[in-house]
């Protein structure tokens, strides 16, 4: 009886085997077809199996359309289309080809947000995507409400609160889910940076201080140094004097970057413009990474009160305004300290 059990089980199994291959030899384009090594099939929402078997047909993935429904039909999955936009390799079983169509798993696509880019340039790379609007970004990013729901306070925007890296999205990924994704990642890179931290700042504070960091910052081993230029700063009542804050209020104020600082810019009263704010700026300048959140809670220990850039990403840090001033000589109004070099990369 065992025996007899164990070779219908093996005639069975055979008897599925030859059924599969000869509806693939059915249904499957011959070799004589010429497909695409990879195709992307879109199956929007309201699809039935016989619409997509129809664009399967059309895109030479099957050769028989009717075939097709008919071995769904017997495998019992006519009822599990998922909506997607799927990936599909040239010679795939039948089997493979319908685990594709049932798996909801559609194709990725990624966008990477450079630390230190803020809502702006955020909302430009969005658009080049051809999948998300800037305008839309940035009305949903600015929207008070939305801010308090997300991260739990109310400011004027999620400036900040973005976390900066590459993100995985799909055709059907909404703006507002990907403005979620992105400010939870935010939360849970805080909470794991700032465990234990009993310094003084409050978080809107420390990012926004990071926020400054980061576009300070050229070489990323000098953000503790910056952190504590500026740490030092704010104890002595100074003027923390940071011109990516002027830039980025004159971007808030007229939708477009400042590209080169002038006096009367310098002397405009923004409620970022650190040369006339006596404290931290309003709000962040843009969105500070892991390390910049770091650093603006943990600076290092120094007694510098100035930097300036060396035109290669690094910087000369001094304790005084006099050697600041030497420093200023040698690297900006040096022409050949500066000859083919940006006194400050604007992308940072």
């Amino acid at each position: 009886m065992k025996y007899a059990a164990i070779v219908l089980i093996a005639l069975l199994g055979v008897g599925i085997l030859f059924w599969e291959m000869a509806f693939e030899r059915v249904i499957l384009p011959s070799g004589s077809v010429q497909v695409p090594e990879t195709q992307v099939l879109d199956v929007p929402k309201g699809s039935t199996f016989r619409s997509v078997a129809k664009k399967l047909a059309d895109q030479n993935i099957i050769s028989n359309p009717r075939a097709f429904l008919l071995y769904l039909k017997l495998k019992g999955e006519s009822q599990g289309l998922k909506v997607g936009e799927y990936e599909i390799q040239s010679g795939l079983h039948l089997k493979d080809l319908l685990g594709i169509l049932t798996s909801g798993k559609s194709k990725q696509y990624a966008i990477t947000f450079p630390e230190g880019s803020n809502i702006f340039e955020m909302a430009d790379l969005l658009e080049a995507t051809g999948r998300f609007r800037a305008e839309e970004f940035l009305r949903e990013v600015r929207n008070p409400e939305v801010v308090q729901k997300l991260i739990g306070q109310r400011f004027p925007s999620l400036e900040g609160y973005l976390f900066p890296e590459t993100y995985q999205y799909t055709k059907f990924t909404t703006l507002k889910e990907m403005v979620r994704s992105m400010t939870d990642r935010f939360l849970k890179v805080y909470e794991e940076v700032s465990m234990g931290y009993q310094g003084p700042l409050k978080r809107h504070e420390i990012v926004t201080l990071a926020s400054v960091i980061e576009k300070e910052t050229g070489a990323p081993g000098e953000r503790p140094l910056i952190s504590s230029v500026f740490h030092n700063r704010l104890k002595k009542g100074m003027r923390l004097q940071s011109d990516p804050t002027i830039i980025y209020g004159y971007w808030v104020e007229n939708g477009e970057p400042l590209r080169n600082i002038r006096k009367s810019d310098i002397q405009k009263g923004t409620p970022y413009n650190t040369y006339r704010v006596k404290a931290l700026p309003v709000g962040p300048v843009a969105n500070p990474g892991a390390e910049a959140l770091k650093a603006a809670m943990l600076p290092a220990q120094s007694d510098y009160l100035y930097f300036v850039s060396r035109n290669d990403g690094t910087h000369v840090f001094t304790h005084t305004y006099s050697d600041h001033q030497k420093a200023v000589r040698d690297f900006q109004l040096n022409r050949k300290a500066r000859e083919g070099k940006s006194w400050r990369n604007l992308n940072k």
